[in-house]
């Protein structure tokens, strides 16, 4: 907010309340009560000249030629002469109105009383409505104008300044593509433009930073499949060569290079398929099949044999084959790797209360007793591993990118304890 317009609105009230004030002490001044005093004193003397045929009189009324309303009382407290009913017509009535009682004498003697009535209630009530009504005459006026300077600091700096708040929360969200609406004629106006320019330079830095991060991936992935070539070779040559050698020290040298390079393969083929999901590239094509024929790729990915028991419903699901195929393998081969016990497998069919969809549960059981409770819901995060693998080789992608492939295929996967051991549930979604 700019200094003068604070300066002006400070100055209008003090100018205001000090004119409440000027017209306060001008209704007190002319409030003020007059005493009339060579009023009634010519009036005593009228009375006490004429006190004979006044005294007579038996509360007579007479039209008062004085700027007061008086009442003419004697001595046994009777009035003989009044002006107007309001007022006291009795010493006692007259003590407690205020009103001016004088003696009237003959002769030093008293004869009688002049109560002069006092409006001084009057105009003090008078005083007060005029008081009330400039009090509230006031506060209307600053209630009015306050009222408006709010409007012209809610349209000039509260509004401006919203806009500008709810720019930099889009911004920090992320989106950097709705530009901000110049207005010059504000407090923020000089800044609105520097606001999207900045904007502009944001968004240009992060299409360069995607660039560049897709580059190195591109790169990662081409490394990687480039790898792959080589290690295949040396794996075919170290199992050719196991042929042909009967030294039992060669044959365990070969042996053990055949496994480090099928460690090395399964390395480079996890960073292989993370990068090419993070490209959008893993492509997943499911389509109707029996689940009669999951059977088969069990068999296939359960080279030893640990699988005790398969159960299978028959059902029409939808799959891609070379996906399911990996996720199963995966699942099984870490069984292998972690548990290393038998493995059951069972099925049935779900509902989801959801999307009302049906599907086909299957779940993958060992009996190697399982991971933390707590470790549940991250084991199939990225580069996330359950505690219980330690010592053990592997990235952490694995159930990571089962799970994705699964989603692709309008499934999913979830992970939990079993009694026993550790189970995972691969869902296909029923046609």
């Amino acid at each position: 907010m700019k200094l003068r317009y604070f300066i002006i609105y400070c100055l209008f009230f003090a100018l205001l309340g000090i004119t409440i004030c000027c017209l306060i002490l001008k209704f007190n001044k002319e409030n003020s009560q007059e005493a009339y005093t060579t009023e009634i004193n010519r009036l005593l003397i009228y009375l006490e000249n004429n006190w004979n045929s006044i005294s007579i009189n038996e509360a007579a009324y007479e039209e008062s030629i004085e700027p007061f309303e008086y009442v003419v009382i004697d001595m046994d407290d009777r009035p003989v002469l009044y002006t107007d009913d309001k007022v006291a017509k009795s010493v006692s009535a007259a003590t407690t109105h205020f009103d001016i009682i004088r003696d009237i004498e003959i002769d030093d003697k008293v004869v009688g009383r002049l109560i002069v009535h006092n409006d001084y209630e009057e105009a003090i009530k008078n005083n007060n409505k005029k008081m009330i009504m400039l009090a509230a005459g006031g506060f209307c006026l600053m209630l009015a104008i306050s009222v408006c300077y709010f409007i012209f600091l809610n349209k000039r700096i509260v509004s401006p300044f919203k806009k500008l708040k709810s720019f930099s929360m889009r911004i920090a969200g992320g989106d950097l593509d709705t530009p901000l609406e110049m207005d010059k004629g504000h407090i923020f106006g000089e800044f609105t433009e520097s606001f999207d320019i900045m904007r502009d330079e944001l968004k240009a830095a992060r299409f360069r930073e995607e660039a560049a991060v897709k580059s190195r991936k591109e790169l990662v992935a081409e490394l990687s499949h480039d790898i792959k070539t080589p290690v295949a070779s040396i794996k075919a040559m170290a199992e050719v060569l196991s042929l042909s050698v009967s030294d039992t020290m060669e044959k365990e040298t070969l042996e053990s290079i055949n496994k480090k390079a099928d460690q090395i393969d399964n390395l480079i083929s996890n960073l292989f398929h993370a990068t090419l999901e993070e490209l959008e590239q893993l492509e997943v094509k499911p389509e109707e099949a029996s689940s009669i024929s999951i059977i088969q790729m069990i068999n296939e990915a359960d080279y030893q044999k640990k699988v005790e028991k398969k159960e299978i419903l028959d059902a029409i699901v939808l799959y891609d084959e070379l996906r399911l195929n990996q996720v199963i393998s995966n699942i099984i081969s870490n069984s292998y790797k972690y548990a290393d016990t038998s493995i059951e497998i069972s099925s049935h069919f779900e509902r989801d209360i959801n999307d009302n969809d049906r599907y086909l549960i299957i779940d993958i059981s060992d009996k190697g007793g399982g991971v933390p409770e707590e470790e549940i819901d991250t084991v199939t995060e990225k580069f996330r591993r359950g505690s219980n693998s330690e010592g053990k080789n592997g990235s952490g992608l694995g159930l990571y990118i089962s799970k994705y492939l699964m989603e692709k295929m309008d499934g999913g996967l979830e992970c939990r304890n079993n009694p026993e051991g550790f189970t995972v549930s691969v869902r296909l979604k029923l046609l």
